[in-house]
């Protein structure tokens, strides 16, 4: 299970909570503008958008969990298990495996619009990486500063919808998740004015009872409300840090700890691997993981973007403690 978010500052944020209960190397790498991307039923495309993100550790491919390209959209697959749906080949179709979505998008598209035109013709197949990798059920997530969709391939077939709130996580489809708001439509981020009685004088005892009512257990459907309330009330000075510091915040309402979740297997429990943040308009993907809160970046127009190799660096998992005697 997953969280995604966008923020608006200054410059525009866009990033996840990657939570699952095992790692896959999880890598931080660089699409140079020449690296040849193949797909399985489309022509290769040899020239396209640079992008920067976060992949599986395998060499062959870079399979994103999420990325933003070099014009300053961005994109991440969710958990969607139980309803996605992916489907046969169609003729009259652009076919695209689930995923090869983010890279045929972000090779392509500068914005959330152009996204739109794409996906008008896109068929979701069902054409697994490999026999040892088979398909995920996603949905995503694509924003730029200033649009925010929902991509959802279910049986019925493509569904898109737009997200005001900029926020994003699992089950159910994202239309109900949006619907449940209205449960919500009273929280504040003020203390509330006593409407229980006026023959009772009930205390103002503690500052936050604007909130009361907030989910706090870390379902999906909980979390979406949670993180929606918190990103829609977020505030922060516009500079680089404030941003950074603010978005990871907003992460943090929603992370999850190791023992909270249990997997039905022994030991297993479900942890944010890393959260990410990445400054879609200049390039700087941030991220953090469970053992290390230090913060961490990799600016991608510090390389060759005119390269044909991909460009990858390790996660650095080991915390980072600055002892200050």
């Amino acid at each position: 299970m997953c969280t995604a978010a966008s923020y608006l500052s200054r410059d525009f944020y866009f990033g996840r909570n990657f939570d699952y209960e095992i790692s896959y190397n999880e890598t931080i790498r660089i699409t140079p503008r020449n690296y040849p991307l193949s797909f399985k039923t489309q022509d290769t495309i040899e020239s396209h958008y640079a992008f920067i993100g976060v992949t599986a550790g395998i060499d062959a491919y870079p399979l994103y969990y999420d990325a933003t390209n070099e014009k300053g959209l961005s994109i991440a697959g969710l958990n969607f298990a139980g309803n996605a749906y992916y489907h046969e080949m169609d003729d009259e179709k652009t076919n695209i495996a689930p995923f090869e979505i983010i890279p045929w998008i972000l090779s392509q598209c500068a914005s959330v619009s152009e996204a739109l035109e794409l996906l008008k013709d896109m068929n979701v197949v069902n054409i697994a990486f490999s026999d040892q990798l088979p398909n995920s059920d996603l949905h995503w997530m694509i924003a730029d500063r200033k649009s925010c969709i929902v991509v959802e391939s279910v049986r019925e077939g493509l569904k898109i919808y737009d997200n005001p709130v900029g926020v994003m996580t699992n089950n159910p489809p994202f239309d109900k998740q949006l619907f449940t708001l209205n449960n919500y439509r009273h929280l504040s981020a003020k203390n509330p004015e006593n409407t229980f009685s006026a023959d009772l004088n009930l205390d103002e005892y503690s500052r936050g009872m604007g909130g009361i009512g907030l989910p706090g257990d870390l379902s999906s459907s909980s979390r979406f409300a949670k993180v929606a309330f918190t990103k829609m009330n977020s505030k922060s000075s516009d500079d680089e840090d404030s941003s950074v510091s603010q978005f990871f915040h907003i992460l943090g309402s929603v992370e999850q700890q190791r023992g909270l979740t249990f997997i039905d297997e022994p030991d297993k429990y479900e942890i944010t691997i890393y959260s990410s943040c990445v400054n879609a308009d200049k390039g700087i993907y941030y991220y953090r993981t469970y053992d290390n809160s230090q913060i961490n970046a990799v600016d991608m127009h510090r390389e060759d973007l005119d390269s044909s190799e991909l460009i990858s660096y390790p996660m650095i998992e080991k915390q980072n403690v600055n002892y200050q005697n």
